[in-house]
């Protein structure tokens, strides 16, 4: 046995000797490091820790969207986009460490038990959940579980001028949809709203049946709000570029250092699109990224509509997911995504420095760009021109709006800051809903109703104020005063949807106070949307 040691501490330094004197290639140099540290760190060494430190600590050096994921981080990462999960079919907002039941899905697992929207859930399988700080995460994985399974839930019910109940319900776990659109409505007899908050698997088929919706209400024309839309699967923008392009029209290119170019086309198929003719009005802004940049993109590039809005995100790198069979995943960036006309929508960034890229938003806002048009400025090789009226744009990184629409910040204050921080305008409406939310009924028997003549008064509002001031924040009455239409119009907008469970009457009162769906309606309506899709030399001076 001493021999054996003895001849194991003499190859191990012969090996630090060689390494010492002989030059190593990378991977031979993190492999002699990783055996290092197994066999000579001092104390007991978690190998999958130091290994995926390692893996993060790699790509950090790469550009700043390749990433790993652990198994818990790939499921919640890839649940949003595949469409559905299994849970109980609920919409729900801690209050008060209370978890309130907002809205309850038509169909889903807790209607067809009972659970009504103003229920609050105390106990999960006999297990209080109620006054004990439980996080929001916590509570999901004590809903969610697989299909067919069981869940007891115990609920406090208040009743109008009755007694409170306490129910129990035990509900059965069902596959619950992810929708990607938020809202579909008719804006005027004419031009039609729809949402997208992702480009998920369902986005397409969702996007059509809410187009096909709107045309029999008498939609010609459509505003496409895409602001927010962090991006998604490439196959959904390309998809539903499918339903507005020319079939076979480039959408997207890819390209990259060791992946070919590769086009994708519009409706390869050379099906009639869905909406290939009628207005069409992209709104974008700053949070607009990825698929979001690769769709309105390549409606700019095509002169098929407009864009309105602020500058887009400027995220243009294909990642490709490579899973370990652990359930974790790397998502190497493997290419740049390129409009037809060429442009690249990636804005710079310095390899390895993430932080100067995480603020490029706030860099942007400090220099004005969100606030004035002229502040962006183009160097000369970075202008294109579109396909087919040849109309001078920009590249260099994101999508430049054909109509920009400056962020408002006359309505923001640090006592709507400092409201909005914890959480009291949503908590507010949601208690005010749970109080009146019978009389709103009686009193207004439709959502039409309540979006025409409800109001949020001004006793509501020194509620609120009230509110905060037993949360440590302070009346400033100039500062309510400047934020008071903004916090009036959001109260407004969640009674009406906890109310009604009418998404689209939520985004019709919010879209009533946003600068950005203005501006879309105007152009859309308005000859400026003609005279901004015209050949430069047509324009008249």
């Amino acid at each position: 046995m001493k021999k054996i040691l003895i001849v194991l501490t003499a190859l191990a330094a012969g090996l630090v000797i060689s390494v010492a004197r002989s030059p190593l290639s990378p991977n031979d140099k993190l492999r002699v490091a990783e055996s290092l540290v197994a066999n000579y760190y001092v104390d007991t060494v978690n190998e999958d820790k130091i290994v995926e430190a390692a893996i993060v600590g790699m790509l950090k050096e790469l550009d700043p969207h390749s990433s790993y994921s652990n198994p818990e981080e790939t499921k919640a990462m890839n649940e949003p986009l595949e469409g559905s999960f299994s849970g109980i079919g609920i919409s729900y907002n801690l209050n008060q460490d209370t978890l309130y039941v907002l809205q309850v899905i038509s169909g889903g697992p807790s209607e067809r038990v009972g659970i009504l929207p103003g229920d609050r859930v105390i106990a999960v399988n006999d297990t209080s959940i109620a006054g004990v700080k439980i996080s929001t995460s916590k509570i999901m994985k004590k809903l969610r579980g697989p299909k067919g399974t069981k869940v007891k839930l115990r609920v406090l019910r208040r009743n109008a001028g009755k007694a409170d109940q306490f129910i129990d319900f035990v509900v059965t776990r069902a596959e619950i949809p992810i929708h990607s659109v938020d809202a579909a409505y008719m804006a005027d007899d004419k031009t039609g709203y729809i949402r997208l908050n992702k480009f998920a698997a369902t986005t397409p088929d969702e996007f059509r049946e809410a187009v096909k919706k709107l045309r029999k209400q008498g939609m010609e024309n459509l505003i496409l709000d895409l602001t927010d839309n962090g991006g998604g699967y490439l196959s959904a923008a390309t998809a539903l570029l499918g339903e507005m392009l020319t079939p076979g029209s480039l959408t997207v290119y890819t390209e990259g250092e060791n992946s070919r170019r590769q086009d994708i086309k519009a409706n390869p198929k050379a099906l009639l699109p869905l909406f290939g003719k009628g207005r069409l009005v992209v709104m974008i802004n700053q949070y607009s990224a990825s698929a979001s940049e690769i769709l309105s993109g390549a409606v700019q590039d095509w002169d098929r509509g407009l864009t309105v809005g602020r500058r887009s995100f400027g995220k243009g790198l294909v990642q490709r997911p490579f899973p370990f069979p652990d359930g974790s995943m790397i998502r190497l960036t493997i290419a740049h995504y390129y409009t037809p006309t060429g442009r690249d929508i990636q804005k710079p960034y310095t390899k390895g420095n993430r932080d100067e890229y995480a603020k490029d938003i706030i860099t942007r806002y400090n220099q004005g760009e969100l606030q004035h048009a002229d502040s962006i400025h183009y160097a000369d090789s970075l202008k294109v021109h579109t396909l087919k009226l040849g109309r001078p744009i920009y590249g260099g990184g994101g999508i430049t709006p054909d109509v920009f629409v400056p962020l408002d910040t006359t309505f923001y204050s640090d006592y709507y800051r400092d409201l909005n921080a914890k959480g009291l305008i949503n908590q507010f409406a949601i208690r005010y809903t749970d109080t009146n939310r019978k009389k709103i009924k009686a009193e207004y028997k439709d959502a039409n109703a309540f979006e025409q003549r409800f109001n949020i008064t001004q006793a509501m509002i020194n509620e609120l104020v009230e509110m905060a001031k037993k949360e440590g924040i302070e009346p400033k009455p100039e500062m309510l005063k400047r934020s008071e239409p903004t916090i009036k119009n959001v109260i407004k907008a969640i009674i009406a949807r906890d109310v009604y469970g009418d998404d689209n009457l939520f985004y019709r009162i919010l879209n009533s106070n946003n600068d950005i769906y203005k501006a879309a309606l105007k152009l859309i309506t308005t000859d400026e949307y003609d005279a901004k899709l015209k050949r430069p030399e047509l324009i008249d001076l």
